[in-house]
């Protein structure tokens, strides 16, 4: 694995569509799975700035959380999927729920609506933290550009680690357009999540024998 240069000075702020990009550079992900829509337009540009990561266009939100599924299965990584905000979110729904039926990780990027929109009913205002609740390992709204860097590693770490399943990451647009400077070094803070300890040899062979 080679070690990961950042294309920004350590101190030089920039947009948080571009901490989403990094951050998922600094997962070493080279493929993603994304269909552009107006709320996700930043990260797409961002992701046009970032050469090292390739992202194969589908045609529906639903086809690319497959394709992501069957690329983490192929493969043994995390597989990485976006998609924009209202129906390009729920398009997600049935691929999400089979990950974690599965036990594929999966980390699914969504965008929502800015801020002071949420829950006052605007253009494509919908709910897809609570939409996605019981079929996902692990959901988090982001807003505020701070907590990116953060967030986008406790979504990699969970999806991967214990039994595998989809994390949800649900990005405001107006984040994704504020400037930061992130901090890489924090720590991912999930106090009560822990993993279940491998099961002993003795054991995986008296249930084979059940």
């Amino acid at each position: 694995r080679k070690q990961f240069v950042s294309r920004f000075r350590a101190d030089e702020p920039r947009k948080g569509c571009d901490i989403v990009v990094e951050a998922l550079e600094r997962e070493s992900v080279d493929l993603v799975f994304a269909y552009p829509g107006g709320a996700t337009l930043e990260i797409h540009q961002a992701l046009s700035r970032a050469p090292a990561i390739r992202n194969i266009l589908c045609r529906h939100e639903q086809g690319e959380i497959f394709a992501a599924e069957g690329y983490a299965k192929c493969s043994g990584r995390v597989g990485v999927c976006i998609a924009t905000s209202g129906p390009g979110a729920t398009n997600l729904v049935t691929g999400i729920a089979d990950a974690l039926m599965d036990s594929v990780p999966l980390v699914c990027i969504t965008s929502q609506v800015p801020r002071d929109l949420i829950g006052k009913d605007a253009f494509q205002d919908t709910p897809i933290i609570e939409i996605t609740r019981s079929i996902t390992k692990h959901k988090h709204l982001v807003t505020s550009v701070e907590e990116i860097p953060r967030v986008m590693k406790e979504a990699f770490h969970i999806a991967r680690t214990g039994r595998p399943g989809a994390v949800l990451a649900d990005i405001t647009k107006d984040i994704q357009q504020t400037l930061g400077v992130p901090n890489w070094a924090e720590e991912i803070n999930l106090p009560k999540y822990t993993t279940p300890s491998p099961a002993a040899r003795a054991d995986m062979e008296e249930v084979a024998l059940a």
